[in-house]
């Protein structure tokens, strides 16, 4: 009985967190979508949403090209981070999580000075007698800058399910006769697959909702619908509709957060391993 009352205790910050930092915010969000300004109960926040649904598509589109990219660079400098001296792989973390300690703002605003008409690349090409080239102010730039910001949030996970891998399982493949292509196909990739997929959501998820990226390195050129949220709620003073498209953007989170849950289901119960 005493255990059951301390565990009791235990729970209540944490349920007033939640109830204060996400179901509040959630139910203020919703309470705005279908609100007008007087507080009246309306459908026109809603019904103005088909306008901005190229937006919504263009921004889905940047963030699985950012999250494939990411996924890309991040599995096999995970894998081979995975199969290094303990030692080695400590510092080759530090390394990883180390632009992730510099404010986040400061990390996008360099790439400014790098990829811009006068920055660091142009100057070296106009050194070399070479024309200057357009990198700023361009969709490759915003998905660079989210391919740079978020790839830790890809190494990390891969790498942290690669690192305690049971190796019994490739030295069982080998002595079947499996080549080395036959193991990491059968073998590595599946039971990995955890980790790509909570990689996969840590990285879409900050893609299709950035604003300070694009804003930044994209110079107004690129409109994702966090740029039109963020207008809404900082410029235009529309917070209803500003609510409205917040919420269609949860409900693509949760989605993609739901088909994440339910793969990596999946793959646990059927052990991993692909036969």
């Amino acid at each position: 009985m005493n255990k059951s009352i301390s565990r009791r205790l235990v729970d209540k910050p944490y349920i007033l967190w939640a109830a204060l930092f996400i179901i509040a915010p959630l139910l203020m969000v919703v309470y705005y979508a279908f609100t007008d300004s007087t507080g009246a109960f309306t459908l026109a926040n809603i019904q103005a949403l088909p306008e901005y649904t190229s937006t919504i598509l263009l921004s889905i589109l940047y963030g699985i090209a950012a999250t494939a990219i990411c996924l890309v660079i991040a599995y096999p400098f995970a894998y081979f981070l995975s199969r290094l001296k303990v030692s080695t792989q400590g510092m080759m973390v530090l390394l990883v999580m180390l632009p992730m300690w510099m404010n986040f703002l400061i990390r996008t605003y360099s790439w400014m000075t790098i990829l811009g008409d006068t920055g660091i690349i142009n100057t070296v090409l106009n050194a070399l007698g070479l024309n200057s080239v357009q990198l700023i102010n361009t969709g490759g730039a915003v998905i660079l800058g989210m391919v740079y910001n978020f790839l830790p949030y890809m190494i990390l996970p891969i790498y942290s399910v690669l690192s305690k891998m049971d190796s019994s399982l490739i030295e069982a493949a080998q002595d079947l006769g499996s080549n080395r292509l036959q193991i990491l196909k059968k073998v590595i990739m599946p039971l990995s697959l955890p980790g790509v997929l909570s990689g996969i959501t840590m990285v879409f998820v900050p893609c299709v909702s950035t604003f300070y990226i694009t804003q930044k390195l994209g110079g107004g050129q690129i409109v994702l619908i966090g740029d039109i949220i963020e207008t809404q709620f900082q410029s235009a003073n529309n917070y209803h509709l500003g609510a409205s498209l917040s919420l269609v953007l949860m409900v693509l989170i949760l989605i993609c957060l739901g088909v994440m849950n339910y793969l990596g289901a999946d793959s646990e119960t059927e052990g991993g391993v692909m036969v």
